[in-house]
């Protein structure tokens, strides 16, 4: 009896030092070139973060690592930039001319190409069903190790289209969803006075401490944590940040739910939320790759390049970290579709581009082939992620508990890349 007790409080330890970071395994060799971009006594210093997510999957050819030597070069030209020796598709010029606020990641490179299991590798950094857990998304981490439990707005917004959630670390962290950044928070404008939604948000917490006393079911607390955050959501002043009425700079970000959503994405981190995903689809470019690409391409130009000003000019720029990126790139070649040719998905190299977040600005990470077929030095997502945590001031390698009790870290060492699956 002693010794198994003796053995427990062992594994227990262990735990503890493991979930410490005592033990954790060292990422690849890239995430500290990576993490170098990071000025000195910079990392941690963005304390949001803007998720601007393509989804179906940008060209890289197409946006931010031209080969107009290679054979799939494709329509666009590449143009320079505010940044020395950065050149991106001419059909970004408005970003050109803040590239010096950014960071263009070239060489990404990962093992999933079918559009909902990257999708979710990409959020989570871990693939759909792997140990059988329902992994966290990005988000949601950065909700629970950045956000404020006491806050009245939410910690992780979504806008313009579902995203992944928070997975065993509970309702808690879940993203609070706006389908139509126009519209914004219209189901949350309450009719009733303040007493009678305070008589009525007290009958319904006596209902489920009932029920709970009676069934004891894990959902009662799951639902009491949703209507929680409601109500304090109802009764923020912070909540005008979600309504877009009168905003003197939304034309600055061009027209459509888009632009709307990055301009709320910049209101909703003026007011401390920190982290907001925006999504773009559209991407998934089979066919008619450039007449979509360059109609994608202006909608993504005005957005950015509002949204960098913006946040420089409110001295915030430092301090929030923008992320564009999808699940995968395309093919590097031209798919032969008829007369509207596109290109194919393609996990083996792409390309992501970050601004601000105490990044330098400016700068180029990685590299492809004259092709853009395959990176020099290949970044996995991994890599990725654990820079945005160095970045936002999180540790990548803390571990967090599913509800069996077992440690999770938050970002594992890379998997290794077999030729079934690139």
């Amino acid at each position: 009896m002693f010794s198994t007790k003796l053995q427990e409080k062992s594994r227990r330890d262990m735990l503890k030092l493991t979930a410490a970071g005592v033990f954790a395994p060292a990422l690849s060799g890239w995430f500290p070139r990576l993490a170098k971009a990071a000025p000195a006594g910079g990392k941690g210093k963005a304390k949001s973060c803007i998720l601007l997510w393509m989804d179906g999957g940008p060209s890289h050819k197409d946006t931010w690592d031209l080969k107009p030597e290679s054979k799939g070069a494709g329509e666009f030209k590449p143009i320079k930039t505010a940044a020395s020796g950065v050149e991106i598709s001419e059909h970004l010029p408005k970003v050109a001319q803040v590239m010096n606020h950014g960071l263009v990641v070239r060489g990404m490179s990962s093992p999933e190409g079918a559009h909902p299991r990257a999708k979710y590798y990409l959020h989570t950094g871990f693939r759909e069903g792997q140990g059988g857990i329902v992994y966290p998304s990005l988000g949601s981490i950065v909700s629970q190790e950045a956000g404020k439990s006491d806050s009245t707005m939410p910690n992780f917004v979504a806008i313009g289209g579902r995203s992944y959630g928070s997975g065993f670390l509970g309702p808690k962290h879940q993203p609070l969803l706006i389908t139509d950044p126009n519209r914004g928070l219209e189901d949350l404008k309450s009719s009733v006075t303040a007493a009678q939604l305070g008589n009525r948000v007290g009958l319904l917490e006596q209902m489920d401490k009932a029920f709970h006393r009676e069934y004891g079911a894990d959902s009662i607390t799951d639902h009491k944590t949703t209507y929680e955050r409601a109500v304090k959501l109802m009764q923020s002043k912070e909540a005008k940040a979600f309504d877009l009425t009168g905003d003197e700079t939304k034309a600055k970000y061009g027209s459509g739910r888009f632009a709307e959503g990055v301009c709320m994405a910049r209101r909703l981190v003026e007011v401390g939320v920190p982290f907001v995903e925006v999504s773009l689809g559209g991407w998934d470019t089979h066919q008619d790759n450039f007449t979509r690409v360059k109609a994608l391409s202006g909608q993504v130009d005005s957005a950015i390049s509002a949204l960098v000003s913006d946040l420089k000019d409110k001295g915030l720029l430092d301090s929030t970290l923008i992320v564009w990126m999808g699940e995968f790139g395309r093919t590097p070649n031209i798919n032969n579709r008829g007369a509207n040719p596109g290109r194919d998905h393609y996990p083996r190299a792409w390309s992501l581009a970050m601004f601000g977040g105490g990044l330098k600005g400016g700068q180029v990470f990685g590299k492809t082939d004259k092709e853009g077929a395959s990176p020099e030095k290949k970044i996995s997502v991994q890599d990725f992620l654990a820079t945005v945590c160095e970045l936002m001031g999180i540790d990548h390698t803390k571990k967090n508990e599913t509800a069996t009790g077992r440690p999770i870290q938050i970002v594992e060492k890379p998997q290794p890349f077999t030729k079934d699956v690139v």
